[in-house]
């Protein structure tokens, strides 16, 4: 049954890690940019956007983008209190202004700081990690570390230490590390290894990944993403999540 699932898997992987499912995903928003932190800007939103159909949140995202001149890194750090007012009418599903605003004054704050996005997950991941566990921690806490952070943001921005999924983030990450000859995924960091990445577990995985054994723990949960990741490393230690496009594309498939 092992082999027969690897090699299922694989196949799978090899189906819907192509090209053609960039167009119908959510990534084909930071795909629009070439600038590293336009990149991280634009996947880091559209990921924490990432809920609902797919059309919709394609459509949501690119709003968002238009708001920043299609330019989130210029804008993000030149941009001006009056500048965010054209952002007040914003929302998608529980994503409210106030999140918006926030997520405007982090970015703002932190790219006058900072060079890249990386280093704020990086830091607080030791290179001897078994995963992205401390990494999501601490950016956890270095997002809502400005003075003023709504307490409601927190759940558009959640960490491992609340037992959440952390999918969206996990899928954010898988962006940013994973590169492989498909061209999907981004690779455009270094710093963290493919190895380390976790499966971002929405429905859709863990339906499929419960009828193919991989998953037992009852509730979707932050130990069911561990559990989940860790079976999927036994079939390919460097690169786990290879297997979210396997594992995604049936279960959109099947439903």
């Amino acid at each position: 049954m092992h082999q027969t699932t690897r090699a299922y898997l694989f196949e799978a992987a090899r189906h819907f890690n192509q090209a053609s499912f960039i167009e119908s995903d959510p990534i084909s928003i930071p795909k629009r940019f070439s600038k590293k932190q336009d990149i991280e800007i634009a996947g880091l939103w559209t990921a924490v956007l990432s809920w609902g159909q797919r059309k919709t949140i394609i459509a949501k995202a690119g709003q968002l983008m238009e708001l920043m001149d299609n330019a989130p890194f210029e804008f993000v750090v030149n941009h001006s209190e009056k500048d965010r007012k054209r952002f007040l009418n914003f929302v998608h599903r529980t994503f409210q202004p106030t999140d918006t605003l926030y997520f405007l004054e982090f970015f703002q704050w932190y790219y006058k700081n900072h060079h890249s996005l990386e280093e704020a997950f990086v830091k607080h991941l030791p290179a001897e990690a078994d995963n992205v566990t401390p990494a999501l921690e601490g950016f956890h806490d270095l997002f809502f570390s400005l003075e003023n952070a709504p307490k409601r943001t927190r759940k558009h921005l959640p960490s491992p230490r609340t037992r959440s999924t952390c999918k969206r983030l996990n899928m954010f990450l898988r962006w940013m590390v994973r590169k492989d000859e498909a061209g999907v995924d981004f690779g455009i960091w270094q710093q963290i290894k493919p190895s380390q990445l976790l499966i971002p577990l929405d429905v859709h995985v863990e339906r499929v990944a419960r009828k193919l054994g991989l998953l037992t723990r009852k509730q979707r949960d932050w130990k069911a993403v561990i559990e989940l990741s860790q079976r999927l490393k036994e079939f390919h230690p460097e690169d786990p999540v290879l297997f979210d496009f396997a594992l995604f594309g049936m279960g959109v498939l099947e439903k």
